[in-house]
């Protein structure tokens, strides 16, 4: 047999020449963050959260489901598990806003009610994630975001430990040194509350224009994650703000939108492969009364279609969303979850089945399901392997 004619130099002149781009490259793009997301985050106005919140909500919810859910006509198979995450766990995610859901009630109302909502929420508990959303960093409500997010826990931390789950939202980027700074403040809370180093953690709010386009023509979105020096959880997309800021007058302001996929889509492009997860905005069509079937209708169409665009969260304003939420959800998992797992079994004993997968397949497909199980759509026993195993090949390990 013959032998190449490269001598070592070669491939050593390949690897020095390459070694600060490797390097680059694996601090940048870590992979798919592991454990459970939520499939949603609902908000709260500050001034309405209380200790009951979590089970009123799901009360509601459950409710308006038994009175009116087979204007869902769901299968038998997603309706009972609806009906057992609206008993068990409403709410997986919960954002107490101290922002646009509860506006300026003045500096000594605000104090209060942050270190108020801090107590109760560690006192409360409920959802598996939890956080808030303050005050952007923009000029005019800086100082009083910065305020709300210490005063808040001080309340927390007066009381107890940090949540497993805690994020919190920075709204209104308009540039992309608002999120260098808001890291650096989260730093300074870490220090000054004894908390462990990045225990501190916030998604980036992307609602306005310059959040997608800088003055300078870059693609501001890769910027801001860079700028959150390993922090950033999450890219949130605001519906309303957004299309506002672009000229749409609101009776075509909607997660549909031909600009709001383009700015989703440079939010997928961004976020790839860095570990920062993805969620949708929101509707604001309340399913409440005679509009409930048409606004029902609108939610379960808007959720399925994130979810097959590859956002697999999304915000929820009511509680009458919550039916919907996970009707349409546990729908797209469960419909997938067969074909799904066949072809992660052929993917994992190199068997022809008519597909022929690659690793980044087989790490979608695990991601996949992994995704329905945790939500509650899939059992254990429904998944082609144990659940390490799927988390093995949704983080190219196996």
């Amino acid at each position: 047999m013959g032998g190449g004619r490269l001598a070592e130099d070669v491939y050593s002149a390949a690897d020095a020449r390459l070694a600060e781009a490797d390097a680059r490259v694996a601090a940048k793009y870590p992979g798919e963050s592991p454990g459970r997301r939520p499939v949603h985050t609902v908000y709260v106005p500050a001034s309405q959260y209380r200790t009951r919140l979590v089970a009123d909500w799901g009360k509601q919810a459950m409710r308006v489901f038994v009175e009116h859910g087979d204007l869902l006509n769901l299968d038998p198979a997603v309706a009972e598990r609806v009906r057992e995450k609206l008993l068990t766990e409403p709410i997986e995610d919960l954002r107490i806003d101290f922002e646009d859901g509860y506006g300026h009630p003045g500096d000594g109302a605000e104090d209060a009610a942050a270190e108020s909502a801090g107590r109760t929420l560690a006192t409360t508990g409920g959802t598996p994630f939890v956080g808030i959303r303050f005050k952007s960093f923009e000029a005019a409500t800086r100082r009083r975001g910065i305020r709300t997010l210490d005063l808040f826990l001080s309340g927390l931390l007066s009381e107890g430990s940090l949540p497993d789950g805690f994020v919190v939202t920075l709204p209104k980027v308009t540039a992309v040194e608002q999120v260098e700074v808001a890291a650096e403040v989260l730093g300074r809370l870490e220090t000054a509350y004894g908390l462990e180093d990045r225990a501190l953690r916030f998604e980036v709010q992307i609602e306005t224009a310059q959040s997608i386009l800088s003055t300078d023509g870059t693609v501001s979105v890769a910027r801001i994650i860079q700028a959150a020096d390993g922090r950033c959880s999450g890219l949130h997309y605001g519906t309303y703000d957004y299309s506002a800021g672009l000229g749409i007058s609101a009776a075509y302001q909607s997660m549909a939108h031909p600009a709001a996929d383009f700015a989703k889509q440079l939010m997928q492009v961004a976020a790839a492969g860095t570990g920062v997860r993805l969620s949708d905005g929101s509707t604001n069509r309340l399913p409440v009364g005679d509009d409930l079937p048409g606004a029902w209708a609108e939610h379960l169409r808007l959720v399925r279609r994130s979810l097959e665009n590859g956002f697999y969260q999304g915000w929820d304003l009511h509680p009458h969303q919550l039916p919907t939420r996970y009707a349409a959800t546990y729908a797209f998992y469960r419909e997938g979850a067969p074909a799904a797992a066949k072809r992660l079994q052929d993917y994992a004993s190199n068997t022809s089945g008519g597909v022929l997968d690659e690793p980044a397949t087989a790490e979608a497909l695990a991601r996949y399901l992994l995704g329905g199980f945790h939500c509650g759509a899939l059992a254990e026993s429904e998944l082609p392997f144990e659940v390490a195993r799927l988390d093995a090949y949704a983080r190219r390990q196996a």
